[in-house]
This record gives structure tokens, sequence and C-alpha cells, in this order.
């Protein structure tokens, strides 16, 4: 284990400093300044390495935490990356992008400050890539069949590279024209510079992983052609389809969901051009869902010159602390001050957006909102509290209804349940034989872990759906450990 007496010795959690405000906002890079060494075997040395390590149940991955906290405090940084890699294929990104449930259900943090486990684990894989320790593992021997991947997320990254390292031939299709999915358009670089994506995929392409970008399967190649061709098919498409806010008001100019907004803000930052981009330049800009694609909208929008930024949040301001019906060690709902709320603008809690209100020219000028009351345990706008907010931009980020799977089901007749997830069984396997699902189009919206976690568990049922037998990692059940947003 790490120090005996870590965490007896230092009690204080720490971070890398993030670049000041005034800095940051110039540019999309990284928020954070490079972590003193020292400060993190220190922090590593704090891991307990509990007889009964929660953390791992927090974890979707299973990731063998209290071990390479160990291997990081020794200074053993390539047996830690190996550990760090037994588990999950892309921690570059989970310790960057994941909301860390293994840290909620640290067994230290039930008296002190949780271990830094999501730094630890981004500094391990930095580490390795800068040193050279990452390099491809391509299979021994190739077993002469053919999978087909729809959508490179990291569900359908993940699938592929266990299933190319299994020895079958793997082409991963994505509609856009640039391999990475949420991970490519979704997050902005200054949570997750690109440059991460790429030196993945330089690995995965050079293992034997085939890309095929600037691919509608449906449209392009209809999915029972896709099926015709390839031995198995998963499908790693995501969940796409955006809530929408049917109000009054709702067809003005300059409303648009979150992720058209960020998508396009991604593709100028990678030196695209953009005709007619939604920019929020000069503009008062309301946020609508307090949630992460909330506060990527406001630190988009920071760095694009935003008059102001105004967030709003349907329901009541979470609490500083864990509350009484989410004990130890489930993942609470606290109030986050995320990198980008440090930055600009003004957050609202119990806010119900009544109406939107428009201008002489078609556009959006204001929202009429109301105070939120709860009533019989819905959220309401409460009678007698409206009142107008000024907004030039309205982005909606609230969530994601499911899949985009009409094509799907008309092609191939795959059935989708009633919230439009792709149904499966306990190995990932839909209706259609051959044909499996893994991630958010099978579960619905969830966290960047779980989908690597799919997407490693649906590779093992589709070795063995194709060799009878798998060496790759038992699967985990879709319904196991659900992790609600």
């Amino acid at each position: 284990m790490a120090d005996p007496r870590g965490f007896l010795k230092i009690r204080q959690r720490e971070l890398p400093s993030r670049r000041p405000v005034a800095v940051r906002i110039q540019d999309w890079k990284d928020i954070y300044e490079p972590q003193d060494p020292a400060q993190l075997r220190e922090q590593a040395s704090r891991c307990m390495d509990c007889g009964v390590p929660f953390c791992h149940w927090g974890c979707p991955l299973g990731n063998l935490i209290p071990e390479w906290n160990d291997l990081m405090w020794r200074g053993e940084g390539k047996l830690a990356i190996d550990r760090l890699h037994k588990t999950n294929n892309f921690p570059e990104f989970t310790g960057r992008i994941c909301p860390a449930p293994c840290e909620s259900s640290c067994v230290l943090g039930i008296n002190q400050p949780a271990v830094t486990i999501k730094q630890v684990e981004v500094t391990t894989i930095d580490q390795a890539f800068a040193r050279g320790w990452v390099t491809p593992q391509p299979p021994e021997r190739l077993t002469g069949k053919t999978v087909a991947v729809v959508g490179s997320g990291p569900a359908g990254l993940a699938a592929a590279q266990q299933l190319t390292r299994a020895g079958h031939t793997v082409a991963v299709f994505e509609r856009d024209d640039r391999i990475g999915g949420l991970l490519r358009y979704g997050i902005p670089d200054f949570k997750l510079e690109k440059r991460h994506i790429d030196q993945r995929l330089q690995q995965m392409m050079a293992e034997g992983t085939r890309f095929r970008a600037g691919v509608t399967i449906g449209v392009d190649i209809t999915w029972q052609q896709l099926r015709e061709r390839y031995d198995a098919v998963v499908i790693a498409t995501g969940a796409t389809i955006p809530r929408d806010l049917p109000i009054p008001g709702r067809d003005l100019g300059g409303i648009h969901f979150a992720m058209d907004f960020l998508t396009q803000a991604n593709r100028v930052c990678a030196g695209d051009d953009v005709a007619n981009q939604i920019t929020a330049e000069g503009k008062h800009v309301v946020i609508l869902g307090g949630g992460d694609t909330g506060a990527d909208c406001l630190g988009v929008s920071t760095r694009q010159g935003a008059a102001s930024v105004t967030t709003l949040a349907i329901g009541r301001k979470p609490g500083i602390t864990r509350s009484d019906s989410e004990p130890w060690p489930m993942t609470p709902k606290v109030f986050e001050v995320q990198s980008s709320h440090e930055e600009f603008g003004d957050r609202k809690f119990l806010v119900s957006t009544v109406e939107f209100l428009g201008n002489a020219q078609g556009g959006v000028r204001a929202l009429r909102v109301a105070e939120t009351e709860y009533v019989d345990g819905k959220r309401l706008p409460k009678a007698g509290t409206e009142r107008e907010i000024q907004a030039d931009l309205v982005l909606i980020a609230l969530g994601f209804s499911g899949p985009e799977g009409k094509l799907l089901a008309e092609q191939i007749e795959v059935p989708c349940d009633k919230r439009g997830n792709v149904v499966r069984d306990e190995t990932y396997e839909t209706g259609v034989p051959g044909v499996f699902v893994a991630g958010d189009a099978g579960r619905g919206q969830s966290l960047v872990v779980w989908a690597i976690a799919e997407g490693r568990a649906v590779a093992a049922a589709v070795d063995e759906y194709l060799e009878g037998t798998t060496v790759l990692p038992a699967p985990v059940h879709p319904t196991d450990r659900a992790i609600s947003l």
C-alpha cells in the first residue's frame, strides 16, 4: 500500500493550481498548471488501501485504484500505467472529464477530504505518454472475423480497441468528419485538448483498427448492408437527441441547442471555417440547464466575449455537503463550482422559464421566468413571481432524450424502448442476431466512464459470439450500479 500513515500525516486534499482567470480565458488550453511531482506523491500516499476499497464499487470500470496509487507514491509510473490500463482503455479521458464517483466512495472521505484519485489517474497516463510507455498492442493472430462499430465516442472506441486486440478486423464508422464523437465536438478544449484524442487514435491505428469518418450509417450505407458485410455490428451512436423546451416563443431566432453551439466552437478551435457561426460575442447569453453541458457553454461564451451570461436551473441549489438521503458511499448531489463558474457569469436556481419574448426582427430579446415551487412533487412556475431576463442568445442544455434510432428500426427492425433506447439483453445483443449495442444508445444519457465500461463489456460479448469463448474482461450487466444524472 501507499504510506501506511500517509492519510494521518497529510490531511489536506491538494490539486494543481488553475491558471489565473484573466490568462486562461484568452485561450482554449487546459485550465490547470502542471502538478508538482512531490505534491502528487504526497496526495497518492493518502490512499489507505482499505480492506474493502469502496472506490472500486463507485467506479463503473472497477479501476484498481489502491494499486496504482501505491505505485505512483513509490515512483513506479510504468507499473502504475499497466495497472490502470488493465481496466481502463482511456484514462486520459476519464482523468479529465469524469465526475469521479470513485472519490465520492473513497473511505477516507467519511471524515476527511477524499483522495485525489482522478488527478493521480490523469498524471499517470500523461507521464506514460510523455515517456513512451504507451505503445501499440497488435494482436498475435487474426481471427478472420470482421466487426463494424458505429460511433466513435468513448463506448465505440473502447469496443473497437478491445476487439482489435482480440484479433478481429474492426472498422469504426463516424458520421462527422473527425473521429471522437462527443469527445471531439461536444467538450471544449479547455477541458479536453484534442491532442489527447489524437495520440490515442495513433495507437489504435497502429494496432490495426480502421476508421471511416464522414460516413452516415443508414444513409451512405444502410444498416442492412452493414449487417451483411460484417460478422457483427456494435451500435455505439450515443444519445444525441436533445431535450427541448416547447414553450411559447421557442421558434424565435437566437435560441439554440447547446450541442450545436459547442460543436461549432470546437470546429473553429480546430481551424475550420464555420459559416453563420452561433457565437456569444457581445451578447447577453442565457443558459438553460445547470449541469456539465451548461458549464461548458458558459466557458465557451466567456472566451467568445459575451456581454453577460446567466445560467438558470429549475431546481433548488444543492447543498455544500452530502444530504442524509445520499449517505456515503453514494454519489451525492452537491453544489459544484466548476472552472467556468469561477471565470464569469451569474447562476440562478429555482427559476422556471415560462416564455421566450421576441423583438421586431424575429429574434429573442428576453425570457419571461418565474420562481419555481414544488407542488405534489412537481416543479411549477409560481404565479405572481414573473419577471424578465434580457437575452440575445439562449442555449438549451437540458440533456438528451435518447439515440437517433428511426433508420435503425426501419432498416433492420432493431427494437427500442419507450425512452427511445435500443433494447438489449444481458449480453448487450439486440433483437437482431449479431447486432449489439453499448453506451448511451442502450442505457440512455450517462457518464463517459460508463460508456468505456460498456464498450469493454460489449467487446467481450461480441468476441464470445464470434469465437464461442473470450479472454476479454467479463461484461458489466447493463443495469448494474446504474448512475443517474
